[in-house]
């Protein structure tokens, strides 16, 4: 069977920070954190949505305490927002989890494609301005979710918004790709300094939430949703299956930072595991310039 949600150690005095915790993967490990004895805080871009989200887990688990706080990846003022708001001297954990996958081209409200902006540059951010919070708690971890998508395309320094040419499935796979090499360039500079802090990363496999349709929904192409549809059922994991990764990420204590857990069947389904990642996921350069490149778009410098 290997390692699941009953295997999460005791999180009683700690505080997690998850983003996108309304529905999917997000809200499981919000509830399992939450259940656990952790202090969770539902950072979701939808006040209606993520509102219910916090009163539906407080009513599943009673004992749990659930927060939710407005946060829009898509929007940097929101991110700076979401971090001057957030309470407290100390954060324990942040699940990096939120994500759009194949939409058709927008911008976010900053001009960044949005599958970029989202998945990438809006954690990024976020992170870099919650690190003073997270590096004064001992033993605390950053934990980005990526997927196995990320093998299809590494990133483009020179074009990081698609802005030459615009594939949807390519850019998913490209920020997917930079989460990966943000979590190595992070997990580098942190052990330069001697922190106490890891930088991991997860990913769900094939589990069935509504990322598959949003896309589809967007363009109100009918057969590609009724597809993905068919798909989840037949094919996906559940939500919960799929972030027991980003649960043992989070919680167990074997974690080495630049960590990339996934499922163990051949990275589609089952306990989570040491998951494969592509060799540009892990080259130190590329990171260097994809950092650099991260704190001139946002605006956001690391101070370690």
């Amino acid at each position: 069977m290997g390692w699941t949600a009953n295997d999460i150690p005791d999180q009683t005095g700690r505080t997690a920070v998850v983003t996108g915790a309304n529905s999917g993967i997000g809200y499981c490990a919000a509830k399992e954190l939450a259940r656990h004895g952790a202090l969770v805080v539902l950072a979701c871009r939808s006040e209606e949505r993520g509102q219910a989200a916090a009163d539906r887990l407080v009513a599943e688990v009673p004992e749990a305490r659930a927060v939710f706080q407005r946060l829009d990846l898509g929007d940097l003022g929101s991110v700076r927002a979401f971090a001057e708001e957030f309470a407290g001297d100390r954060l324990d954990l942040l699940v990096n989890n939120a994500g759009v996958m194949a939409l058709p081209y927008t911008q976010t409200a900053d001009g960044f494609e949005t599958q970029f902006g989202v998945n990438h540059l809006g954690h990024f951010a976020l992170t870099g301005l919650l690190l003073p919070k997270l590096l004064a708690t001992p033993g605390a971890r950053v934990v980005s979710v990526s997927s196995g998508m990320h093998a299809i395309a590494n990133v483009d320094l020179g074009d990081l918004n698609s802005e030459r040419r615009y594939r949807r499935w390519i850019a998913y796979g490209r920020s997917k790709s930079a989460n990966l090499l943000f979590v190595h360039e992070l997990a580098r500079q942190l052990e330069t300094m001697g922190a106490d802090l890891v930088a991991a990363a997860a990913h769900p496999g094939y589990a069935e939430t509504n990322l598959q349709t949003a896309g589809a929904k967007m363009e109100g192409r009918k057969a590609a949703e009724r597809v993905a549809v068919v798909g989840n059922r037949i094919i996906g994991q559940s939500a919960a299956a799929g972030a027991l990764p980003t649960l043992y990420a989070a919680t167990a204590p074997d974690v080495a930072p630049d960590s990339f857990i996934g499922p163990r069947f051949l990275g589609w389904r089952g306990a989570p595991n040491r998951s494969w990642r592509a060799s540009w996921t892990k080259d130190d350069r590329a990171g260097e310039m994809l950092w650099t490149a991260s704190e001139q778009q946002t605006g956001v410098t690391y101070k370690f």
